[in-house]
């Protein structure tokens, strides 16, 4: 288990300089803190939170977060120097390291992989020990003879300059080479030399001006012009120059100058006349660090929206909530305006000096949120998401540190960022799975370390939904959380008319065209005849799940994964959704030969595909994980669609979740029965919160909605509740059959999966660890071992053991301890070698 940290700066009032320590997390998977002693004159500038440059092992210079500073030196082994210290001020807080140590016990995992997850990338640092030749090196004068493997390294290092040490231990083929490095040492062949580069790099913006000598006055910058009368393409240059920079109001804004991109990219201005007057000294360059989120020109007024009397009274009760409980559950239906009583409350906080975290479960939200949000926040507001390359997270990292954001809005691992006044966290949509982090480690769900992080920071956390996770309704009716419900649409809205379609009785019928039935198409075709929009569901990317041969049933396999490969017609690629391996589609079956290759099911790229067919005059857009992987792709096919540039968005699970679009007034779910009937004990509390949650995509802003659910069964009790909107009707059932069946929120649950290249050690070493956890815990909370319904990944084969736990906090952390202790022991086996094994607490 990863140890309890203490936080503790050493006293500066000690009478003399005494010998001090810092216990630092690696950001490697190791299970303890490594302590390295600081140089005396190093003793003030190490701080906790802050990075220092450390030698780990042999090969590796690291850069690692200090944890703590005190007296106390290693019994074990002898500590090390700090090479170096990376920062003057702590760039992970004392809240920060308490959540992360917190991450790193509860998700069973260590606190180097929080760490490594937490940071971002150019925050980083790393280095390899590097060897090339002494300067003063020379084979005539060598004095010593060299071995063969010492020779071998010579002759490479006069090829390349230098070779690290994985490179050397690779050329000797050893995997003990370092007396042989020694050696060359001791005979002064070679050196040993580290590098390391800070990652992190400014954005830095090329401007010019004019040089100081031609605006002293209007006359000095008179007399240039009239030098250069001959020379017109330097002329042209010069008066875009005063054209941007209207010196003859104020010459001091000469000194600002211009960017030199807006001279360089403007086609009527001459590139060698920009930089013949640099030359001629005419012009002056210089390089201005800026902020890749600049400041808005001077703060106007907030604008927040006026509240409904329904979202006021909503607010008022979270507030009331708030004086006695530290957790709130806004139950608000679609469309009722949760997010601006969000927006009320972030306002109420910031007013009063506190940072705010708005969590988002998806990127795809975060472009809409942050639009609104930026109209009554405006520069306060940070975003933080995957899409951000490294140099943007770290400048939203240091911009929450020097208190410039206020707001944060961003997804699941937005909870590791360093707040230091942080007062409020909002989750929205608190239900999706999204939050969860499957891999690598940490595995952690956003919402659970969000309601952690507030415990640790003294801040409220308000939690939002439509369709609430059953375990957080549970919460609310125990009383350990509040509850606030909002059970009206905002405005003239209303919930949409949802009707079912038996596809099996029109398939009888012959009323399918392909995938669509004939009365949602009669609706798509109407909702566009009125200038009005269309959002179809379905649930899986690509053009088909799969294909097949017709004469021999041949089915193209992933050769890493036990999956069939997906089949993608824009790229004629068929894929594998788990490892990514792909191939061009064949044009017969590699089996038999016969070219009867035939598509089986249909994705959204197929969707697409045939509405262009069925309805050639709608503009038709897709929204997946295909077609959304460019930075701001998200973006621009949500402002398309705002702008009615789209008639009809198709989609996977992102067209789902909290989107708001005023012209949408029919939703299409395509494929019903494949979201409910699916090997998972939340199975319809998931199709139930995605049925809702997409219908509720339709009639927003007072135009009367419709929602056509394409079923094989519509007699199930699901579509009831979603048409009735019966969420407590759904919970009151699941509820009871959790508690019979001893599923969560009762118990706790923990999957441990066995990962092997071959599939009877992998077998064998999942029965050795239920074995070993039966006698530990007993039998009645192991479950298991059994292969998952993919039970190849990656060229691994799977088994997975579930651990059921009961809620005890004492007990929990034994049986946590002993989970450990009997993975521990699992790995150390010499009967099991190659083998991987990953610990899931509270698997989605």
């Amino acid at each position: 288990m990863t140890p309890e940290l203490e936080f503790h700066i050493p006293a500066d009032d000690v009478p003399e300089r005494v010998t001090l320590f810092a216990d630092v997390i690696l950001p490697l998977p190791l299970p303890k803190l490594f302590t390295y002693r600081i140089p005396l004159e190093m003793s003030d500038d190490v701080l906790v939170g802050a990075r220092v440059l450390v030698q780990f092992g042999t090969k590796k210079v690291l850069s690692c977060v200090v944890a703590r500073v005190h007296e106390q030196a290693p019994t074990d082994y002898q500590a090390k120097y700090i090479l170096e210290v990376i920062d003057e001020k702590p760039v992970v807080t004392g809240p920060q390291l308490k959540l992360f140590s917190w991450i790193a016990e509860y998700y069973m995992c260590t606190l180097g992989e929080v760490i490594n997850a937490a940071l971002p990338a150019a925050l980083k640092l790393s280095s390899e020990s590097k060897i090339q030749l002494h300067p003063q090196f020379s084979e005539e004068t060598n004095e010593w003879p060299l071995t063969a493997h010492e020779e071998k390294i010579l002759f490479a290092l006069r090829q390349k300059p230098h070779l690290t040490f994985t490179e050397a231990g690779q050329l000797l083929q050893l995997t003990s080479f370092h007396k042989i490095i020694k050696s060359l040492l001791l005979k002064e062949v070679i050196i040993i030399y580290e590098e390391i580069a800070e990652k992190y790099a400014p954005k830095v913006v090329k401007k010019v001006r004019l040089a100081p000598a031609f605006t002293t006055d209007e006359a000095t910058l008179e007399e240039l012009f009239n030098q250069l009368a001959t020379k017109a393409k330097q002329l042209d240059v010069l008066l875009k120059y005063v054209q941007l920079n209207p010196l003859l109001q104020d010459m001091a804004l000469n000194e600002h100058g211009v960017e030199k991109n807006l001279l360089t990219s403007n086609p009527h201005l001459s590139l060698s006349a920009i930089n013949t007057l640099i030359k001629n000294g005419v012009l002056e360059q210089f390089d201005v660090v800026v902020s890749r989120f600049p400041v808005a020109e001077g703060r106007g007024p907030y604008l927040a929206s006026e509240l409904s009397p329904d979202q006021a009274s909503a607010r008022d009760e979270v507030l009331d909530h708030f004086n006695s409980k530290d957790t709130v559950l806004l139950h608000g239906i679609t469309g009722s305006g949760k997010t601006e009583v969000y927006i009320d409350l972030i306002q109420k906080a910031v007013d009063a000096g506190g940072q705010v975290l708005y969590l988002l479960p998806e990127i795809a939200l975060t472009a809409q949120i942050v639009t609104r949000l930026k109209r009554v926040f405006q520069d306060r507001l940070g975003v933080y998401h995957s899409k951000f390359s490294d140099n943007e997270r770290v400048e939203v990292w240091n911009g929450i540190l020097s208190g410039r954001f206020q707001v944060i809005v961003g997804v699941r691992s937005s909870v590791f960022l360093p707040f230091h006044s942080l007062s409020l966290l909002v989750v929205d949509e608190e239900h999706e799975p999204s939050y969860k982090q499957h891999e690598p480690a940490p595995r952690y769900n956003a919402r659970e370390v969000a309601l952690m992080m507030a415990h640790f920071h003294g801040a409220k956390t308000l939690l939002g939904s439509a369709t609430p996770s059953v375990e957080t309704y549970y919460h609310c009716q125990t009383g350990r959380w509040g509850l606030v419900n909002l059970h009206v649409r905002y405005g003239e809205a209303v919930l949409p008319e949802i009707e079912l379609v038996d596809i099996r009785r029109e398939s009888l019928r012959k009323n399918m065209l392909s995938h669509f039935s004939q009365k949602l198409v009669h609706d798509m075709e109407d909702t566009l005849h009125r200038k009005e929009q269309v959002i179809l569901f379905q649930n899986r990317r690509g053009y088909s799940p799969f294909i097949d041969c017709n004469d021999c049933a041949w089915i193209p396999k992933c050769r890493n994964c036990a999956v069939s490969l997906s089949y993608h017609k824009f790229s004629n690629e068929l894929r594998c959704h788990y490892c990514g391996y792909h191939e061009r589609k064949p044009n017969e079956c590699p089996a038999c030969g016969s070219t009867m290759l035939k598509t089986v099911g249909f994705g959204t790229e197929k969707i697409e595909d045939e509405l262009k067919l069925l309805l050639p005059e709608a503009r038709i857009q897709r929204m997946d994980l295909d077609t959304t992987k460019r930075k701001n792709s998200h973006q621009q096919i949500i402002e398309d669609f705002e702008q009615q540039r789209t008639n009809i968005l198709v989609g996977t699970q992102m067209v789902t979740k909290g989107l708001d679009f005023e012209h949408v007034s029919l939703v299409g779910i395509l494929s019903a029965d494949s979201i409910i009937h699916f090997p998972d004990y939340r199975a319809h509390e998931r199709a139930y919160q995605l049925f809702v949650q997409v219908s509720g995509r339709a009639g927003r802003k007072g135009k009367p909605g419709k929602v056509i659910i394409q079923t094989a069964n519509p007699n199930q009790t699901i579509f009831e509740r979603v048409i009735e909107n019966n969420y407590l009707g759904l919970y009151e059932q699941e509820i009871a059959e959790r508690q019979k069946f001893r599923y969560p929120p009762f118990v706790r649950i923990i999957k441990i999966t066995v990962k092997h290249p071959e599939a009877k050690p992998c077998e064998a070493a999942a029965i050795a660890l239920a074995k070993d956890l039966t006698d530990r815990l007993g039998r009645t909370g192991i479950l298991g071992p059994e292969p998952p319904h993919i039970f190849k990944i990656r060229n691994l084969f799977l088994q997975e053991v579930h651990v059921k736990l009961d809620r005890d906090g004492g007990r929990l952390r034994f049986s946590k301890n002993q989970i450990q202790e009997a993975v521990f022991h699992l790995l150390q086996s010499k009967d099991f070698k190659n083998l991987r094994v990953a610990i899931d607490v509270d698997p989605a």
